[in-house]
């Protein structure tokens, strides 16, 4: 049995996203729930919130025990790309791209 949650549109870019999510992937939800207090990156806010919603899904739909939860997958898919121009010297444009992304969070229990 597994509980899953989804953070999707998430105004940040994914490769900033995956290197927080390899810090946590495989770890104990109260040790990733420690490593995201503090790590000092803009998507820990983010993934700290996924986790608490992750955790609630499985307590409170499958019945599963806190205690026992790790992460087993985490991973994060681009989302779609805002595309805006800066203007730039001699009236050439620039584009600039704001990349979203989309972060799936699998929990299961650890029996020992």
């Amino acid at each position: 049995m597994e509980a899953r949650a989804y953070l999707k549109y998430a105004r940040i870019s994914p490769r900033k996203v995956q290197i927080v999510l390899d810090l946590i992937r495989g770890k104990d939800v109260g040790y990733a729930a420690a490593v995201l207090r503090n790590t000092p990156k803009s998507a820990s806010e983010y993934l700290t919130k996924l986790l608490k919603s992750a955790i609630a899904n499985g307590e409170n739909n499958f019945g599963m025990d806190k205690e026992y939860l790790y992460i087993s997958e985490c991973f994060v898919s681009p989302g779609p790309i805002m595309k805006r121009i800066r203007p730039r010297a001699q009236g050439r444009a620039f584009r600039i791209n704001k990349r979203s992304s989309h972060v799936t969070m699998v929990l299961r229990e650890r029996f020992i």
